[in-house]
């Protein structure tokens, strides 16, 4: 199955692939998509289908940009097609953007500058990063990584700085680096929080600098999180572990400069009977859960900066709408270090070491012009 819905860096449009309207149960097993934007901006959500004369492929991906144009990657025999999509009349306009001939690719989330896109291509020894959209020429080599990497986490508004999860070795730890786009893919350590503990960033916030980490540094897999520049050690709060559920954080509360603990987080939880949503502060301490909207496109959703969440939805007689959640006030805790202590009951000495971005001089770089 695509992923449910893809939301620009500016949260004006969002774009899926969906089935075309009237496959009944005949064509279950072998559905038509097409591609769907999604206009968020305005006083009501609306979408529009972008369909072309051919259906296209599950497997395809699609990714929004900030002018209203959609991007869409298609496998073709051994290659990776590009097209940027649009609305044109009562039909669908398609703009080739080239192909790259490859094994594997995964398109990164969508650039802060709303009008690229990249892609990660792995090889033997390193992992290429390509601009497969916004170039001049097509496809453009922008930076080789030593390792297999994965994930893609932009840490600035220019799309300058890129967060990737790195293995050097099979079978070695993961460890989120940070990538320079601007020097050539110069990388630098983002986290090191114990030797051989898989450390990977699945978020983070320009804003406020706050960083969401998965690592099983405290011995199992946890949700942690950091400051961007801090000194400070990563937290594994105790209430982000919830019995028989997955969490994955999804949006971060924007506008809140330089106060991490502030922000409002998102996240999906996923367990046996199905996925809703919880809120958290890291300053709260505690982990709201709430129910989804029906036909939630689950994983899917930003916040405002005062903080309300907006959950788009799907559902008969709704097919492109949102809902709103309040972010739910904690209560005052009692403490006076403003929640940067370990969240945890009992943490393991010699596991939360600070994010060592002392060691990778990411703070006061700013892109020329």
């Amino acid at each position: 199955m695509p992923p449910a819905l893809v939301i620009a860096a500016d949260r004006t449009y969002a774009a899926r692939l969906t089935t075309a309207p009237g496959a009944g149960p005949e064509h279950a097993a072998d559905p038509a998509w097409y591609p769907e934007r999604w206009t968020l901006d305005g006083p009501e959500p609306y979408a529009v289908p972008l369909p072309l004369d051919q259906p296209e492929e599950a497997a395809s991906d699609v990714l929004p940009f900030s002018d209203g144009r959609v991007l869409i990657r298609r496998r073709v025999a051994d290659r990776h097609a590009f097209s940027l999509l649009y609305p044109t009349g009562p039909g669908t306009g398609e703009l080739p953007l080239g192909a790259l001939a490859c094994a594997e690719l995964t398109l990164l989330p969508p650039s802060p500058d709303g009008m690229s896109a990249y892609a990660l291509v792995p090889g033997d020894r390193s992992t290429a990063v390509w601009l497969v959209a916004g170039g001049a020429f097509g496809p453009e080599h922008v930076a080789e990584v030593p390792g297999r990497c994965s994930g893609g986490v932009w840490l600035d508004r220019q799309g300058r700085l890129l967060a990737l999860d790195r293995q050097l070795r099979e079978g070695g730890p993961v460890k989120a680096v940070a990538v320079d786009l601007e020097r050539g893919g110069e990388v630098t350590p983002l986290l090191q929080i114990a030797p051989d503990s898989h450390d990977r960033l699945l978020l983070a916030d320009p804003d406020s600098g706050l960083l969401l980490i998965r690592s099983d540094a405290p011995g199992e897999d946890r949700l942690g999180w950091g400051v961007l520049g801090s000194c400070l050690p990563v937290r594994f709060p105790e209430c982000l572990r919830v019995p028989g559920a997955r969490l994955t954080p999804f949006a971060v509360q924007p506008g809140q400069m330089l106060m991490p603990e502030s922000c409002a987080v998102a996240l999906r939880i996923d367990g046996a009977c199905g996925s809703w949503v919880g809120v958290w502060r890291p300053s709260g301490r505690r982990l709201h859960q709430c129910a989804a909207p029906g036909g939630w496109l689950a994983g899917a959703g930003f916040w405002t900066r005062d903080g309300v969440l907006r959950l788009p939805y799907a559902q008969e007689g709704a097919p492109c709408a949102v809902a709103l959640l309040e972010a739910p006030v904690d209560e005052p805790h009692r403490s006076d270090t403003n929640g940067t202590e370990p969240s945890a009951v009992d943490p393991t000495p010699g596991v939360c070491r600070p994010v060592p971005l002392g060691e990778a001089p990411l703070t006061g770089r700013t892109a020329p012009g």
